[in-house]
């Protein structure tokens, strides 16, 4: 009897052991929220997803940028020009989905993608790629660079189930930027953001595609006046010794365009703006074009942007 009774409470146990077992399995399955179809409004349309999208395709390096930081593994991109913080994407492994201004799109149809990222370089042709997997326009507007850029990495973070993380990450980001607009508020130091372009220069006002630097970090315009046309203000040395600012900030366009020649320190050598304060007290700041003309927008590059504005204070 005593060895009987053993066995049924061996298999008592047994079958209890078995039963959490089973029921946990049933909670950690309850656990992974199935995908619920999800509509995207961008400004070009909207786009469905009906599932998590696992072959990615995107043109926008800041977008690219975003999706690495988040742990997000893309299928292909655009690999004529590409930056050096963006180089691991140069392996065969990622699909080479033509210019950022002219996609393959026999590649990128053979590839099937889940989703298609754009960004304006591709607005033009956003139908067609359409035609091929829900395409999301998220573009970086003139003169609303964090409005944008937040929208964009949250749109990003609820396609993603990523929204804690880059919720985190924006936190940080407006701190930096509080701290910056502060410094350069108080300081009532005025700035000019050129650019230079193969010897020839333009500035850029609020409302440009460059507004980062008077609308969030706070930096006073030297010229209030600036157009607001999309390839800046074209001007002389001879304007920049008139404007006479306390901070230069230089994109040397140049260096990183197909064809492109690098000419920041040919210009910034000039005679004429020798004359200028900034000059005088060390305060022309040399900003990577790699960030701020090929791919802003990035929760990378836009780190970066932020450090290297904040560096005209040391």
């Amino acid at each position: 009897m005593n060895k009987k009774a053993g066995i049924i409470v061996g298999i008592l146990i047994a079958v209890i052991i078995a039963g959490v077992g089973f029921f946990k399995l049933k909670d950690n399955k309850k656990e992974e929220p199935k995908f619920a179809e999800m509509k995207i409004t961008h400004e070009l349309g909207e786009a469905t997803l009906s599932k998590k999208p696992e072959k990615i395709v995107a043109f926008d390096y800041g977008t690219v940028d975003s999706l690495d930081k988040m742990g997000i593994e893309i299928a292909g991109l655009p690999k004529s020009n590409l930056p050096a913080s963006l180089s691991k994407f140069k392996d065969d492994k990622y699909l080479d989905a033509g210019t950022l201004f002219e996609p393959n799109f026999e590649k990128i149809h053979e590839l099937k993608p889940d989703v298609i990222f754009i960004s304006g370089r591709q607005s033009k042709v956003y139908e067609e790629l359409n035609k091929i997997a829900p395409t999301i326009y998220l573009n970086i507007e003139d003169g609303k660079y964090m409005e944008s850029f937040k929208s964009n990495l949250e749109k990003l973070g609820k396609i993603f189930v990523k929204e804690d993380f880059v919720k985190s990450e924006l936190k940080k980001i407006d701190e930096s930027i509080s701290s910056i607009n502060k410094k350069a508020s108080e300081g009532g130091k005025k700035a000019l953001l050129t650019l230079v372009n193969n010897g020839a220069l333009s500035v850029y006002g609020k409302d440009s595609r460059f507004s980062l630097i008077h609308k969030e970090l706070g930096f006073p315009l030297a010229d209030e006046s600036i157009d607001t046309a999309t390839h800046g203000q074209k001007v002389s040395f001879e304007y920049i010794v008139e404007k006479n600012p306390d901070y230069m900030f230089v994109v040397d366009r140049g260096a990183v365009v197909v064809g492109g020649e690098k000419s920041m320190s040919k210009v910034m050598e000039n005679d004429l703006i020798k004359t200028t304060s900034a000059y005088k007290n060390s305060k022309i700041i040399p900003l990577n074009a790699e960030y701020w003309y090929i791919s802003p927008g990035g929760l990378g590059s836009t780190n970066e942007m932020i450090k290297e504005v904040e560096a005209a204070f040391k």
